[in-house]
């Protein structure tokens, strides 16, 4: 029999799930790609092996669509199909940003007001945290950088490089107008494929994008990286919605630096409503998942995409709440360890975590995948790497170590608060 290779990745992932304990069964009977998205699985399966089969099978899903696609079209892309990308190229650096990078005639009809109300909210923040961070670090400051776009937007890359405290620091603020492929709206958000149905081969998606993320690596291996991203994104015909989270990710573990994390992004979930902490704590364990080591990238925090089911004043409220609650969560934690002492092992250890922050960013992050999909300033995208990371071939740590502690959390998410 000869199979598509959309089709092996399906036979694939289900005799893989098999051999560990679980069965997808509306996979195996029939190797259909189109009945992947009622696949369930049982068994023993963990959260994190969940995750990693689905993962795989809507890898065989995109496959299998854009196959169609090209079939459908003669495997061709619409004769007036814009460029790929923005273009690598087309970020011009200035010296000081303009005062917004929205302006009311770029990109596709929609909210404006929201459009120039998030991205302030978003530079006053960027601003604030990291006035606080370089305090915390006490030696290094952030260098600016700012670039605009001809045909709109730009943004603001904060970087703090060798500090005391902070190998590495980013926050970037980013204002993208553009049209993107099919596949980068996949990878931008979870009901990407939805989006995108009835679109003619080829055919690319208008769309306002406005964020500000960050990644944070210290250089004490008790002193967790931080990572946040907030986003607004709007399509062409209306369709708008908020996305982002922050989440911590630890070399050792320490409970009560969990809970005092877990517990402030609690407080702020709850303030403007009690199910969205134990909702986007689960999401932020399914999304953090480097799916081909069975574990998580860290220990989570809350994790949220296509918002858009209530008033967007109320989500915007929560969005603000929660990048301004950046740094009473993870800055606390900072100064208890900042001066721990430590020993050459523990680095070496953090620095093969750091290993694993470099899969799961290059490999799964959506921020990633978009930007390197829409043409987005490389730089700015790849500031979330640590300046260095550590592979060893097929380490295990020694059990009932601290090492071997935390990775029990990575293999299994626990609650914290």
């Amino acid at each position: 029999m000869n199979f598509s290779s959309s089709t092996l990745l399906v036979i694939s992932a289900a005799l893989t799930s098999a051999a560990m304990g679980f069965v997808p069964t509306s996979i195996l009977p029939s190797v259909s790609v189109a009945a992947s998205s009622g696949s369930s699985l049982s068994g023993t399966a963990t959260p994190v092996e969940r995750e990693s089969f689905q993962r795989s099978l809507l890898s065989a899903r995109i496959a299998n669509d854009a196959a169609k696609a090209a079939a459908a079209n003669n495997g061709k892309k619409a004769e007036n199909a814009p460029p790929v990308t923005i273009g690598w190229d087309s970020h011009t650096a200035v010296d000081n940003a303009p005062d917004s990078l929205v302006r009311p005639g770029d990109g596709p009809d929609g909210n404006y007001p929201m459009r120039a109300r998030f991205e302030k909210m978003l530079r006053e923040a960027q601003i604030s945290i990291t006035d606080a961070i370089a305090k915390i670090d006490g030696k290094a400051t952030f260098q600016e950088d700012c670039w605009t776009r001809a045909n709109g937007g730009g943004g603001m890359s904060r970087v703090l490089k060798d500090g005391a405290v902070w190998e590495k620091a980013g926050v970037n603020l980013s204002v993208v107008y553009g049209s993107m492929p099919q596949e980068a709206l996949q990878a931008a958000t979870e009901r990407g494929v939805d989006r995108a149905k009835g679109m003619a081969p080829g055919e690319r998606v208008p769309f306002f994008a406005c964020g500000l993320s960050c990644v944070m690596h210290p250089r004490n291996p008790f002193c967790p990286t931080m990572h946040f991203n907030y986003r607004y994104f709007e399509t062409d015909g209306g369709v708008w919605w908020f996305g982002g989270g922050t989440d911590i990710t630890p070399s050792y573990l320490n409970e009560e630096d969990m809970k005092h994390f877990h517990g402030t992004y609690k407080e702020v979930c709850d303030r403007h409503d009690p199910e969205f902490y134990p909702k986007f704590k689960a999401w932020a364990d399914r999304y953090f998942i480097i799916s081909h080591r069975n574990e998580t990238r860290g220990l989570g925090g809350i994790f949220f995409d296509d918002l858009n089911d209530r008033d967007p004043e109320l989500l915007f409220e929560f969005a603000k709440d929660a990048v301004n609650s950046v740094v009473p969560a993870y800055g606390p934690i900072i100064e208890k360890h900042k001066d721990d002492p430590f020993t050459e092992q523990q680095k070496q250890w953090q620095q093969m975590r750091r290993g694993r922050y470099v899969e799961f960013n290059l490999v799964y992050d959506r921020g990633t995948v978009f930007g390197l999909k829409t043409g987005g300033r490389i730089e700015s995208i790849l500031m979330s790497l640590p300046e260095t990371a550590r592979w060893e071939y097929d380490h295990h740590p020694e059990e009932g170590s601290p090492e071997a502690e935390i990775m029990d959390a990575f293999k299994h998410p626990r609650e914290w608060v």
